[in-house]
């Protein structure tokens, strides 16, 4: 039985643990990718929506810089697991040619290792904060719109990333010099 998850060009079956990383890295890329997308287009569609009305009734949609805020954290923080995944982020890598293998592959370890402590330190303390702003009841000016369930998503999604780095520093050949195109996960 072919599962959902089933690669389409594989030529021997796979195990049920190969199965189910595709699977969750599926998820995982769907979910984040969904979000950070819809974010995204609301983003554009209340740019839009505001640009005209103060335009033509000089009058700006109330909350649009609200929004705007939060749309954004929602696109950045969605964004940040596939860009680490896929290992897009802005690198300095003028040294990489003069550099043996040996130290570039140390150098990517060490960073992975880095990243993912710091994102899992930064997540924690974000869960914290989040937990506080909901027993305190902190909400958006504005709109009145409750901010602990965005600061949770942000030290979840935080999270992820950090556990995308060190899947990367404990994969086998992951911190190659020469990394492949599929990323990390």
């Amino acid at each position: 039985m072919r599962a959902a998850c089933w690669p389409s060009s594989a030529a021997k079956p796979a195990s049920r643990n190969e199965v189910r990383k595709r699977c969750v890295k599926k998820l995982a890329y769907g979910l984040c990718g969904l979000l950070a997308a819809s974010a995204l287009l609301a983003l554009m569609g209340l740019t839009l929506v505001d640009v005209i009305g103060r335009k033509l009734w000089d009058t700006s949609l109330p909350g649009a810089l609200e929004l705007t805020e939060l749309l954004m954290v929602a696109v950045i923080f969605a964004a940040l697991p596939l860009v680490s995944a896929q290992r897009e982020h802005v690198v300095f890598d003028s040294l990489d040619g003069v550099l043996p293998a040996g130290v570039r592959r140390a150098q990517q370890l060490l960073v992975d290792l880095l990243c993912g402590a710091l994102l899992a330190g930064l997540a924690w303390v974000m869960a914290v904060k989040a937990s506080q702003m909901a027993q305190f009841g902190d909400i958006t000016a504005q709109l009145k719109l409750p901010l602990a369930p965005f600061v949770h998503a942000m030290s979840a999604l935080i999270a992820l990333t950090a556990a995308v780095h060190l899947v990367a520093a404990f994969r086998p050949g992951s911190s190659s010099a020469n990394e492949s195109t599929e990323g990390v996960l």
